[in-house]
């Protein structure tokens, strides 16, 4: 049996980004701008790898987008030389653990499944699922990673 739940210490720590491993960068960029919303706003090049960091609604410039989500999430997508090198793709969220995206109808949910069909890379046709879950479809980029989006789904605890 776990432990009773205590308050955490982390009060103002807020959920940012995940880092995903990637075997090729610019194809990695390239799938997340072309099937999410999200973007490259950073990219750089360190000792032994390349990074990029993605998000979507916080504004390409300096200033952050004042329409945009007040705790923006992104991904970190790095490349290290050994892994280009390697060539070979790395799943990290597979073949279940994925990144889940809520979009706001259903239709979109069963256009984003038919462009990941003809992109060759639908992972998970339309279903629909009962609450929370709701109906949804999954993707995955160059890496193998899962990624989800979903209609009806919502971290509300009231849902």
């Amino acid at each position: 049996m776990a432990p009773p739940a205590t308050p955490s210490v982390a009060g103002s720590a807020r959920f940012t980004h995940v880092a995903l491993p990637c075997h090729d960068l610019d194809a990695t960029i390239a799938w997340y701008e072309h099937h999410t919303p999200l973007r490259a706003f950073h990219r750089r090049v360190d000792v032994d790898a390349e990074v990029a960091w993605l998000a979507g609604g916080i504004g390409l410039a300096e200033a952050p987008d004042p329409d945009g989500p007040e705790n923006p999430v992104g991904i970190v997508v790095v490349q290290s030389f050994a892994d280009r090198e390697a060539g070979v793709p790395i799943p990290v969220l597979a073949p279940f653990a994925h990144l889940g995206f809520d979009v706001d109808d259903p239709a979109e949910v069963d256009a984003i499944a038919e462009r990941g069909r003809a992109d060759g890379c639908l992972h998970w046709e339309p279903t629909d699922h009962p609450p929370p879950v709701g109906y949804l479809c999954a993707l995955v980029d160059p890496d193998g990673n899962v990624v989800e989006f979903s209609h009806g789904q919502s971290l509300d605890a009231d849902a």
